[in-house]
């Protein structure tokens, strides 16, 4: 019997090639290619692997709709177009699991960074400079912790914060009857009324760009910690300058920016770059939030199963 045949589209972990293969696929590597030849080099696979390098449109999506699935490497799928791959039959899948743990982690290391000065203290002891009093922090216990969309990684989050004694809050548009002994599931404008830190964990969507803007900062009551490890358009960069001039944000840790290119391996020449890199109250990451080595290992176990479990049915045809 002839192997079914997966194509990478952008650079993935060993470990996905390894589970194809022993799973029976043939896999090909396309990570190489530019656009072009990559649309060419699928024609002749059932199913692709996609991170974030190309936008997987209408249009693609017709030129190939011999595809039984698109498998994405993460969560995001904001660069594949849902509903046109629904019309054409094409399964879509992501392993949002694999990396939430990870994601969970280095949101609460953002949040202790901001509340105990580390990026500043650090920087300060290399240049030989040594305060102890000016670099006094806050302790977590007590807080109000807000988490807007309480998916995978939002439910992550609030686990790894129960050992704080802390309250938390949680709003999810599409999620409802969550609440626990440990999270308390309440509307958005709660979060904005009452947190001490918010942290968004939600998909980038048509609805969610841009959500927290303007508007969005003035109707916070008091002064917070902001968190970002989803996605960098979530925010509107001048608005959340202006709430920390305006003091309503104390200080932004962010995983993800607005500037960065759709690869999510480089950053836009945008006029604000420079600013917020160098903003004394913003602690910026390179979007490795869900960067860890086991994420690697749990990502490729959940894509290629879900993925197996479609291209192992067969043709009625």
């Amino acid at each position: 019997m002839k192997k079914k045949v997966v194509g990478l589209v952008d650079s993935v972990h060993h470990s996905c090639r390894k589970l194809l293969e022993e799973l029976g696929y043939e896999v090909q590597d396309f990570s190489s290619f530019d656009e072009k030849k990559c649309r060419l080099a699928i024609h002749d696979v059932e199913a692709i692997i996609v991170r974030s390098r190309f936008p997987f449109n209408a249009t693609f999506l017709q030129e190939n709709n011999h595809l039984k699935c698109i498998g994405r490497w993460g969560s995001g799928l904001e660069n594949i177009d849902l509903d046109a791959a629904e019309k054409l039959g094409i399964s879509v899948v992501n392993a949002p699991e694999g990396n939430r743990q990870a994601v969970a982690e280095h949101a609460l290391l953002l949040l202790l960074s901001m509340m105990r000065h580390m990026p500043k203290f650090s920087d300060e002891v290399r240049k030989g400079i040594w305060k102890r009093e000016e670099n006094r922090g806050f302790e977590l216990r007590g807080k109000k912790v807000g988490i807007i969309g309480y998916g995978n990684t939002g439910s992550a989050f609030a686990r790894l914060l129960g050992g704080f004694n802390i309250e938390v809050l949680a709003y999810d548009a599409y999620r409802t009857n969550f609440s626990d002994a440990h999270i308390r599931e309440v509307a958005l404008s709660e979060i904005l009324e009452n947190a001490d830190v918010i942290s968004l964990h939600i998909p980038l969507t048509k609805e969610t760009k841009g959500i927290a803007d303007a508007d969005f900062f003035s109707k916070i009551k008091r002064p917070v910690y902001f968190i970002n490890t989803a996605r960098g358009p979530l925010i509107d960069p001048e608005a959340l300058l202006q709430a920390l001039k305006k003091g309503s944000v104390i200080r932004a840790a962010l995983d993800v920016l607005p500037f960065e290119k759709s690869s999510f391996e480089q950053l836009d020449q945008h006029p604000l770059l420079e600013t917020f890199i160098s903003h004394p109250d913003i602690v910026v990451s390179p979007h490795i939030a869900g960067w860890t080595h086991e994420a690697n290992d749990k990502t490729a176990d959940w894509l290629i199963h879900r993925m197996h479990d479609i291209l192992c049915i067969p043709d009625v045809t």
